[in-house]
């Protein structure tokens, strides 16, 4: 099977984008975990397949992939790369896109300086939208792990988010508590891990542990789930412009039923073909 792709980034968090619309694609997960791996495959964090609609009244359905083979729900980075890259190829003409994933549907809005604006939906607290086994929502959490207690907040961005404050992102203990927690058994899909910190009110620090992937460069889901913990617990105002190690997104959420707002880059790396 001979792929065309392309080569893509949101901040860093990288991505292998194929257009399942004009050729033929069935990959399993060792294919998958080819195209990912970044010394005898491609290289990526995750691999988007663009695939017709399922539903008359969307554009797109897209399935997500992390490096580790697994189908995920949601993307934040991958979503705008998504936008970019539908736009680019000639496969819609619209400034905003509906497009069906896996987690529901997201809006898309292709801004006239080349930033992609998503609405993220609404944020979900209830532990078992997460999921996550416990019996009632908290504004946070503890977990005995390996005989230390760690205390975290958890919500659901259309994905599994578990955010903890620390004093120093620089510092966050992210290679080492990041793996325990995300495949700890209290998450039944295991969990993005977020180590979030406060600068200001309208400024935080993120680095992100993710599920199927280790640490990225930049988690868009991850950064919308850090500002929505904060903003929920008093930390920060309703606009946040949130630097990750990739570069910085801008938040936003009203509280209550409001969407969360996300806008950033999408970058095109280069295109390419592969046999696989």
């Amino acid at each position: 099977m001979i792929l065309n792709f392309s080569k893509m980034h949101g901040l860093g968090n990288d991505f292998v984008v194929i257009d399942a619309i004009n050729q033929s694609v069935s990959l399993d997960t060792e294919q998958v975990r080819h195209l990912a791996d970044r010394h005898r495959g491609i290289g990526c964090d995750q691999l988007l397949i663009v695939e017709r609609p399922q539903q008359s009244d969307s554009e797109f359905f897209y399935r997500i992939y992390n490096a580790d083979g697994g189908e995920v729900e949601q993307c934040g980075n991958g979503a705008r790369c998504f936008a970019r890259f539908v736009r680019d190829k000639g496969l819609t003409d619209n400034n905003t896109i509906l497009v069906d994933t896996a987690s529901g549907r997201i809006s898309l809005q292709v801004e006239a300086n080349g930033e992609v604006t998503v609405n993220m939906g609404q944020p979900r607290f209830a532990p078992a939208d997460i999921p996550m086994h416990h019996d009632t929502v908290e504004t946070e959490y503890s977990l005995n792990i390996d005989d230390e207690i760690v205390h975290f907040s958890a919500v659901s961005m259309g994905n599994p988010h578990a955010v903890l404050f620390v004093d120093n992102v620089d510092s966050a203990p992210v290679a080492e508590l990041g793996p325990r927690l995300e495949a700890h058994p209290d998450f039944p899909n295991r969990v993005n891990v977020g180590f979030a910190e406060v600068v200001d009110r309208t400024h935080m620090r993120l680095r992100v542990y993710e599920r199927g992937a280790g640490e990225t460069e930049a988690c868009g889901s991850g950064a919308c789930a850090a500002m929505v913990v904060a903003r929920q617990q008093g930390l920060v105002d309703d606009k946040v412009a949130l630097a990750l190690r990739g570069g910085t997104l801008q938040i936003s959420w009203a509280g209550d039923d409001s969407p969360v707002w996300m806008t950033g880059p999408a970058t095109h790396v280069f295109d390419g073909q592969i046999e696989i």
